[in-house]
């Protein structure tokens, strides 16, 4: 079955989705809550129109309560939803304050401020419900501290009626210039929220999503409005009671509004998600790689949205030409999408982090293309072993033309010119064979050392064409190695007494070349050469306690190996992590 891992900023997959009766009672809770502060509100004696009042303070409770239920429902991996709620929360206990009770108007007016330093929290911490940065968490925690600590403060130097039941010296003069400076404080707070606020409308690396710019402009606007109704409060730049009267109407009203635009988002992410039935109908279509991609950006409204393969023959990925690509991290306003089928990685979409706000879109889209995406990355990978095959066989005539170029500079440079010698000492012989016999004995001395180093190297040479020693196993070859190494080399032969002959002969080079390696760049103590086979698979690895630090991606030497090792269907792997040695293991199949 297809899954998609999503590489986003929320927790994905950590948290579990609340359990509907645990909605089910704080919906409740939250219906409950406004009933009781219409009740309150009705038989308030210090409450002017009573019922606009309770209306426009529930219409904000319940607006941020059920947006809060729905979000946590929709999306349990962010803390957007309960933080919606907890807004919902403090707006119902602001309300408090139109009762007669004196406990519960105490309470009202303890967090009658608290409720619009929690509104530009939830503002500012959406989508995930986070803070994500110190200047943030500095802003809230100093709002948080003016509206409820500072408030505590100002009840308790008088000032706001015999129900205060706080009061613990009667200063209202004092109380009052408390709540001014509270008050122009927070409005600061709020001006400062809107600044965040358009920072991130439009100075991030790239625009907004459309629906999430139209967010986070509703929010900015009830920051504004919350700051200007604060400021005329404390400031008096509204005059009459009338004025401010429909200014703070308007606020409350705009202030219920912002839940209701995150519900529309939602509402409209549910309806992009339906466009997934339009995709896997062009899916069925068996699309072209190239128009895959489009197909794909299209449902998520990304135009700039890339599509890159995994390969495990590679363990890489790779674009749709099958060219070598890194798969980068989130950042500068990009997140990646890692597609998986059966619990294998297929590919990965790198897209604007704004899709990351419509999580079940995108979850949607990724397990509609999966399959597709498999049939693309079969397309890709069949690209780059065809690449890599054409870069092979280029590499494989070079190497024979450079091995043609060196047996001939061997051949001239070394026995060529000795025999050469030595057919002009054969001739000097025959002259003084019978007039000079102590110069004839040395001549032929010279002549007989001359031939045994021509024959020397060219049994080195032949060593390299076609080790003679393999007629005697590859067991018995490697111990020739390891005699030969310069480094002390342990062997250990655990396969069947012989393995098929082209098997062999790769096992071999494979030995030597890693082993003249070690000694000239590993700066070893000890090797080791194992050999073992499970299965139709033989294995040979060579294994040293050297610097590390080798790569199969440089030099002719590997390179060449891993060709030789291919052209069997086999398989060179290097691991050589800096100061840990360095470990070659090459995967030969055997026909028998």
């Amino acid at each position: 079955m297809a899954t998609a891992r999503l590489a986003r900023g929320l927790d994905s997959g950590s948290a579990r989705a609340p359990r509907p009766a645990l909605l089910q009672a704080i919906a409740g809770a939250g219906c409950i809550a406004v009933g009781a502060s219409v009740a309150f509100a009705l038989t308030s004696d210090h409450v002017t129109t009573p019922g606009a009042h309770a209306a426009l303070l529930n219409w904000v409770t319940l607006n941020f309560v059920f947006a809060g239920v729905v979000a946590w429902w929709r999306r349990p991996d962010s803390r957007f939803g309960p933080l919606m709620i907890v807004a919902g929360v403090a707006s119902f206990l602001a309300s408090l304050s139109s009762a007669n009770i004196a406990g519960v108007f105490t309470i009202g007016i303890a967090f009658d401020l608290v409720a619009a330093a929690v509104f530009l929290h939830v503002f500012l911490a959406f989508p995930s419900g986070r803070l994500e940065r110190p200047a943030e968490r500095v802003l809230i925690a100093v709002a948080y501290v003016t509206a409820f600590g500072l408030q505590l403060v100002g009840m308790a130097l008088g000032g706001f009626g015999p129900d205060n039941l706080l009061e613990l010296t009667a200063e209202p003069e004092a109380a009052y210039t408390l709540l001014r400076g509270q008050l122009i404080a927070l409005s600061a707070c709020f001006l400062a929220g809107v600044g965040i606020l358009a920072l991130r409308r439009h100075g991030a690396a790239r625009p907004l999503r459309r629906r999430l710019a139209l967010l986070v402009d509703s929010f900015a606007l009830a920051l504004l409005m919350l700051a200007f109704l604060y400021l005329s409060a404390a400031l008096g730049l509204v005059s009459g009671q009338q004025w401010f009267e429909a200014l703070r109407r308007t606020t409350l009203f705009v202030i219920g509004l912002a839940p209701l635009a995150f519900l529309v988002g939602l509402l409209h992410a549910r309806l992009a998600r339906a466009s997934v039935g339009d995709l896997f109908v062009e899916l069925r279509g068996r699309l072209a790689p190239g128009d895959l991609r489009n197909a794909l950006a299209r449902t998520l409204g990304d135009s700039s949205l890339t599509l890159v393969y995994w390969l495990p023959a590679y363990e890489s990925w790779a674009d749709v030409d099958g060219h070598a690509v890194a798969l980068d991290g989130d950042g500068n306003g990009r997140a990646t999408t890692l597609i998986d089928r059966d619990g294998v990685h297929v590919a990965a979409m790198t897209h604007d982090a704004g899709v990351n706000d419509e999580p079940e879109l995108l979850e949607a889209v990724a397990a509609a293309a999966a399959i597709a995406l498999e049939n693309a990355r079969l397309h890709a990978e069949s690209a780059a072993g065809l690449t890599e095959l054409r870069a092979s066989r280029e590499r494989i005539v070079a190497a024979g033309d450079a091995e043609r170029r060196r047996l001939e500079r061997n051949l001239h440079d070394g026995a060529q010119q000795r025999l050469v010698a030595v057919a002009l000492q054969l001739r000097l012989l025959q002259r003084r064979i019978r007039g000079d016999p102590a110069m004839a004995e040395e001549l032929a001395t010279t002549a007989s050392a001359e031939l045994a180093q021509s024959l020397d190297e060219l049994r080195e040479l032949a060593r390299g064409l076609h080790p003679a020693v393999l007629e005697h196993g590859l067991a018995a070859a490697l111990d020739s190695l390891a005699a030969r190494s310069v480094v002390v080399t342990t062997v250990s032969y655990e396969g069947p007494a012989r393995l098929p002959e082209p098997v062999e002969l790769a096992a071999y080079f494979v030995a030597c070349e890693a082993l003249t390696n070690v000694a000239k760049y590993a700066d070893a103590s000890a090797a080791t050469v194992r050999v073992w086979r499970t299965g139709p698979v033989a294995f040979i690895e060579v294994a040293d306690d050297g610097i590390g630090g080798a790569d199969d991606s440089l030099g002719s030497g590997l390179r060449g190996l891993a060709d030789r090792v291919e052209a069997l269907d086999g398989r060179l792997r290097v691991v050589s992590p800096t100061g840990a040695g360095t470990t070659v293991t090459a995967e030969l199949p055997c026909a028998s």
